[in-house]
C-alpha cells in the first residue's frame, strides 16, 4: 500500500519535478500533487508526494522533516485523510 505525505512552507516558485527529485533521493515516487489556488492559481505553498513503499516514505519523513529547502524550513509528515464534505442540499 502507498503512503500519503504532506510537504508544507514549500517555496512559491517548486515545481512537480523537483520535488519529485528531492523525495526519490529516498525511494520511488508514484506521484507528486502542489495545491494552487482555485481562484488565481498560484500556489498555495503546499503538497503531497505518494510513495509506494513504506519504509522509504518514513525515510524521505524522517530525513526532510525541517530540512531547508531553497531558503524554507519543510513541513514534512504522513497525510492525513481527508474529512468527507457534507453534501449541500440542491434547492
Amino acid at each position: 500500500m502507498s503512503k500519503n505525505i504532506y510537504v508544507g512552507n514549500l517555496p512559491f516558485r517548486s515545481s512537480e519535478d523537483n520535488i519529485r527529485d528531492l523525495f526519490a533521493q529516498y525511494g520511488a515516487v508514484a506521484s507528486v500533487k502542489l495545491i494552487s489556488d482555485r481562484e488565481t492559481g498560484k500556489p498555495r505553498g503546499f503538497g503531497f508526494v505518494e510513495m509506494d513503499d513504506d519504509a522509504e516514505a518514513d525515510a524521505a519523513i524522517e530525513a526532510l522533516n525541517g530540512k531547508d529547502f531553497e531558503g524554507r524550513s519543510l513541513k514534512v509528515n504522513e497525510a492525513k485523510p481527508r474529512d468527507p464534505k457534507p453534501r449541500r442540499p440542491a434547492w
